[in-house]
């Protein structure tokens, strides 16, 4: 009978947590999230959970402008808090470019094998004495009374003349991406779990918002 209590209890305090909703279609960055969110106390939604196939223009001039807009549209869409970011690799050699524009690098919004067939090529024409490349991300919380946060994550690392093989969904310029300062390639499979910490742009941001769930939604995570 006490083991029964306490099932229900955790069952029924479960059920009155609080809903974040991650705001991407983006099958990677949405296993990361929610990776990197596991600590706190809400129960994490994402657009497919509740049946919301709308898409939200990005066409903002910076990280910033596109991550704030999604965020927004769906926290008042969803009456639920929202968390979305934008982000881009910056290769150096290329005057920073494609950044904002990195998903539609090739003039459209390209699957993950178009972008890396179009870097594979890229990868190779850059001179050896610039690889320098920048992943950059801006994490947004969003309320649906209009209230909206950013945060920024970065990691340097340089663009590999070879792609490390296996295409990870979602990630395409990672498998271009290298580190050397550990000698790894971006990639979950490389990394152990300090080096995530150490190297991976999203969860640096994620880190930061987090902060501002807490105060916010009155909640706190390990």
């Amino acid at each position: 009978m006490e083991f029964g209590r306490k099932f229900i209890n955790m069952q029924v305090k479960k059920q009155h947590r609080k809903k974040l909703l991650i705001a991407t279609k983006n099958p990677g960055k949405l296993n990361e999230f929610k990776k990197f969110l596991s600590d706190l106390p809400l129960t994490i939604v994402s657009l497919n959970d509740i049946g919301i196939d709308e898409n939200v223009l990005e066409n903002g001039k910076t990280y910033q402008e596109n991550s704030q807009k999604k965020a927004l549209f769906y926290a008042k869409k969803t009456d639920l808090p929202a968390l979305s970011d934008d982000g881009g690799i910056e290769i150096s050699a290329l005057g920073n470019k494609p950044g904002v524009h990195s998903k539609r690098w090739l003039g459209y919004e390209a699957t993950d094998q178009e972008i890396m067939k179009h870097l594979t090529k890229v990868a190779k024409e850059l001179p050896d004495t610039n690889r320098k490349a920048t992943f950059k991300t801006v994490v947004s919380l969003a309320l649906p009374n209009g209230k909206v946060w950013s945060m920024q994550g970065e990691v340097e690392g340089i663009i590999a003349k070879e792609p490390k093989n296996k295409l990870i969904i979602g990630f395409p310029f990672r498998q271009f991406f290298y580190i050397p300062q550990i000698k790894k390639y971006y990639q979950d499979e490389e990394l152990t779990e300090e080096e995530q910490r150490q190297y991976n742009h999203r969860y640096k941001a994620a880190q930061k918002i987090k902060r501002i769930m807490n105060q916010e939604l009155g909640i706190k995570g390990k």
